[in-house]
């Protein structure tokens, strides 16, 4: 029988596969001694290995009589596959517990158990992602098809103004024309910045995140000298990836411009903060795909949070908690975003706001 046990670190050949896993795999005995943990549950719990498998799985559980009862039943042949909801506890057998939908399976092995666990909120992000990539695609249709609809009458009456401008003598009325040709201009300019994304070629080349980061930095640094701290936490050893540089300066920039504009009552009593944050991770599942490795930059401030009544709708277009702001700059950013195979989500709550970008990396 291939095992491994308590003092090995590795898995064997049999077992391996379970590694690239996005959800938690363990093998069990029949006191629930681990035999065998894969990476995703090595990941989850925050523990090594070596660790995981010195424990009892059924320690892990708030409720641990019901996860050994099912585990007995399928070794004994009463089920060959059964499941439950649960609270699997993380760091420490008393740490922090997280739901999860388990699914306990029979193996080809006498007196052993496969244990796979899913997160229900891995589930739920899922299913969230996929919402928000149809609703970007609903959202980009709409964009422009209504930008194209409004197009094609705005040359016509910025035109028509012009003309009747030429013909007028009365300086009232031609203070007039003059209204219609500025809000005529800034419709335009409105219908192109609606286009944008959509037209401009995806330039792709080398990116290395920390020099976006550092060029954001430097420009909201720049409009906001006083009363606002930008904080690096970098992760040096991120690899540079295939992508458009400029398209994510922008959406990073959006993100961060925004931050610093809801923080405008901390830069007053200067403690506001922005905190741009880059880490690696592994074992990342973004849509139905599967990838080793992933960025994750985070983009965090100490504002006053996103009100509640828009936070589930901050990336539909023309949607802004603040006066006088377009509702574009978080459109364009997740559109930039998607364009590289990523996702972006946020928390909120007052005091703290967190944007999170994730890319997958090669």
């Amino acid at each position: 029988m291939a095992s491994v046990h308590a003092g090995d670190t590795g898995a064997p050949a049999a077992y391996q596969a379970f590694d690239y896993l996005a959800t938690m795999v363990a093998i069990v005995s029949p006191d629930g001694h681990c035999l065998f943990a894969n990476a995703t549950f090595e990941q989850v719990l925050g523990l090594s290995r070596r660790a995981v498998l010195r424990s009892v799985l059924f320690d892990w559980f708030a409720e641990p009589d019901k996860l050994r009862d099912i585990v007995a039943a399928v070794i004994g042949n009463e089920f060959s596959t059964s499941r439950l909801d649960a609270l699997l506890k993380r760091g420490t057998p008393h740490g922090e517990a997280l739901p999860v939908h388990v699914i306990v399976n029979q193996m080809d092995k006498p007196n052993l158990v496969l244990v796979e666990m899913i997160e229900l909120q891995l589930l739920t992000r899922q299913d969230r992602e996929e919402r928000a990539l149809g609703q970007a695609q609903a959202n980009k249709e709409l964009i422009r098809n209504l930008a194209h609809e409004i197009k094609n009458p705005l040359g016509g009456i910025r035109g028509a103004a012009q003309l009747l401008a030429m013909e007028v003598e009365s300086r009232e009325l031609t203070e007039y024309t003059q209204v219609i040709v500025h809000e005529a201009d800034r419709l335009q300019l409105l219908v192109d910045r609606l286009l944008a994304p959509h037209r401009r070629p995806h330039v792709v080349g080398d990116v290395n995140i920390h020099e976006v980061c550092e060029r954001v930095r430097s420009l909201i640094m720049a409009e906001f000298p006083r009363g606002l701290e930008v904080e690096r936490d970098y992760d040096i050893s991120i690899p540079e990836f295939r992508g458009d540089r400029e398209q994510l300066i922008q959406a990073v920039l959006n993100i961060a411009h925004n931050a610093a504009q809801a923080l405008a009552e901390r830069i007053a009593t200067g403690d506001a903060c922005i905190k741009l944050r880059t880490r690696i991770a592994r074992q990342v599942t973004l849509g139905k795909t599967r990838f080793r490795l992933a960025l994750e930059l985070h983009i965090e401030d100490n504002g006053p949070g996103i009100p509640e009544s828009i936070r589930d709708r901050i990336f539909y277009p023309l949607v802004s908690g603040r006066d006088g702001g377009s509702g574009l700059g978080l459109t364009l950013a997740q559109t930039f975003v998607q364009q590289h195979h990523g996702t972006i989500d946020c928390e909120s709550e007052p005091g703290r706001t967190n944007f999170k970008i994730v890319i997958p990396l090669p």
